[in-house]
């Protein structure tokens, strides 16, 4: 009996490996990860993540946390949220934290690409209507470079301001003259994002887990 649990258990991860880019090895330790934050339950809500100390500090934990519940990062073309997710979600979430995958193929990479950016474009379009704010977009922009520990808080926002304002002369530059600015869309945020290296930059770490160090060879 034990032996066809584990035979069926291992077949379960290899599915989700498949699917995330995640080791078997990876599956195993994200697992006891999250049997670690639910308290041993098989679902997760946004109350257990209250005691991550890695997360208390961090400026973007409430989109962090939210992405979590949301539909959208769940790979079924759903839209909502959820108040609760399975282990199957949570892992299909981390997964756009991870590193891309090695030896893929040039359209491969620009579809993973796409899907951290889709990913990160959602975090900030909480109402779901396609669009976000230039102040969104101010802040994603600081949120990337905070990853360059070369670059300073101040100098950073600074950045992120003109980022802002560049972006506000393109996008409305290119408006008639009554037509209504709704805000960019993803399309405008593919191409103003177009040269930042998105790959190494998205990673998070709590419970002593660091995404950036998740890579696979698949």
């Amino acid at each position: 009996m034990g032996g066809s649990q584990s035979t069926s258990e291992d077949h379960d991860y290899q599915l989700l490996a498949d699917r995330t880019g995640f080791s078997l090895e990876q599956i195993r330790i994200l697992h006891k990860r999250f049997k670690h934050l639910t308290h041993g339950k098989d679902t997760l809500r946004r109350e257990d993540f209250e005691d991550i100390s890695d997360l208390t500090f961090n400026p973007i934990r409430s989109q962090i946390v939210e992405a979590f519940f949301d539909k959208r990062n769940f790979g079924r073309n759903e839209m909502g949220s959820v108040e609760e997710i399975g282990f199957e979600e949570f892992l299909t979430v981390m997964s756009h934290f991870r590193p891309t995958r090695q030896h893929l193929n040039e359209e491969e990479r620009d579809k993973s690409r796409q899907d951290k950016l889709r990913f990160l474009f959602n975090m900030h379009d909480k109402d779901n209507d396609g669009t976000i704010t230039l102040d969104e977009y101010r802040r994603v922009v600081e949120e990337l470079l905070s990853s360059y520990p070369e670059i300073e808080s101040e100098t950073a926002k600074a950045i992120a301001d003109a980022a802002m304002l560049e972006v506000a002369s393109v996008t409305m530059g290119q408006m008639a003259p009554d037509e209504l600015y709704e805000g960019i869309t993803f399309e405008h945020f593919l191409k103003i994002l177009k040269d930042v290296e998105i790959e190494t930059k998205m990673h998070i770490r709590f419970l002593h887990m660091d995404t950036t160090t998740m890579n696979c060879g698949k």
